[in-house]
């Protein structure tokens, strides 16, 4: 009898320990989910503004979910990667597709892994997807934007091939300035809703 009940504590307490980590799984999922579905409806009301040479994926404002948790990172990440692959079919980049995939994603992991290291400064917080995008994605924007049909760097003459350097700083600014516009006029204000509606506590608290 006795070991019966020692048996049921045990598995009691597996259970209450299992707990968190469901909750911290099924909250990066659901963070994912937002992030794709929400990249997915910019790349259909959008078009190219989304993914094409000037990047402005409004998407990208979900990343304040990461001042709130740090399921957003592997959460936010998982949805970009989920959605670059869905671009992928849908743009019909291919195989160039995968360095968006890959470097896309991980611009956007350092991103939220700077926001949450610097969640007691929002406005700061905010600098970091803009930066890690501004820097990675121009890197294989290049290639990427002549897998889409580009030849020549967008609004000007100057052809793609040969022109790595200007494209680069090109991307830089374009990148840097649309998501800079959608982490302050969009990220900021909904991170302060989040925090009017008691979201941002509720998060606080399960997080600890």
């Amino acid at each position: 009898m006795e070991q019966k009940a020692t048996t049921a504590s045990s598995a009691t307490r597996a259970m209450r320990n299992a707990t968190p980590k469901s909750l911290s799984v099924a909250r990066t999922g659901m963070i994912a989910a937002v992030y794709a579905a929400a990249t997915l409806v910019a790349l259909l009301a959008l078009q190219g503004l989304a993914w094409g040479p000037v990047q402005f994926r409004i998407s990208e404002a979900v990343c304040v979910l990461a001042l709130l948790t740090p399921q957003a990172i592997p959460g936010l990440t998982i949805g970009c990667a989920l959605a670059n692959l869905i671009a992928l079919v849908v743009n019909g980049t291919g195989a160039l597709g995968m360095l968006d995939v890959v470097f896309g994603s991980l611009a956007t992991c350092l991103g939220a892994l700077w926001c949450w290291k610097m969640r007691e400064r929002p406005k700061v917080a905010v600098l970091g997807p803009v930066i890690a995008n501004a820097l990675i994605v121009p890197a294989y924007l290049p290639l990427l934007l002549q897998g889409m049909g580009f030849y020549t760097i967008p609004f000007t003459s100057i052809a793609l091939d040969g022109a790595y350097l200007p494209m680069y700083l090109f991307g830089l600014v374009a990148t840097g300035i649309g998501e800079a516009l959608v982490m302050y006029v969009l990220g900021l204000p909904l991170l302060a809703a989040l925090k009017r509606s008691g979201v941002a506590k509720r998060l606080a608290v399960q997080c600890k």
